[in-house]
């Protein structure tokens, strides 16, 4: 499957999710959002750079332990919570926030709360 964006195509796996994380852009993962009916604001992006800064430093997808953390450091303890999480992506961290910010699907889905 693959999915158009500003005349390229990028390569989708059958859930969505990138086959080639390193074809990853804003752009990409605009699109990524709007297939999953997600409007992206601000506290969203905190949530997908903060994905991408992770793995590009370990090279594995961070549970979503370590996302509340650094929602409480960058957005403050009010939103460092499961119930903020699920606001930001209803399907889940694993599922939507993880595949907006360009990451193959994970092996196990241990990513959500």
């Amino acid at each position: 499957m693959t999915l158009e964006v500003n005349g390229t195509e990028v390569s989708l796996d059958n859930e969505g999710f990138l086959l080639y994380p390193e074809e990853w852009d804003m752009q990409v993962a605009n699109a990524l959002a709007t297939r999953e009916r997600i409007d992206m604001s601000d506290d969203h992006w905190t949530v997908v750079y903060f994905v991408r800064g992770y793995f590009e430093e370990r090279q594995t997808v961070p549970e979503a332990r370590h996302a509340l953390k650094a929602l409480r450091e960058k957005l403050g303890k009010e939103k460092a919570s499961r119930k903020f999480l699920y606001s930001l992506f209803p399907y889940g961290y694993g599922q939507q926030a993880c595949k907006i910010a360009g990451m193959r699907k994970p092996l196990k889905l241990m990513l959500d709360i």
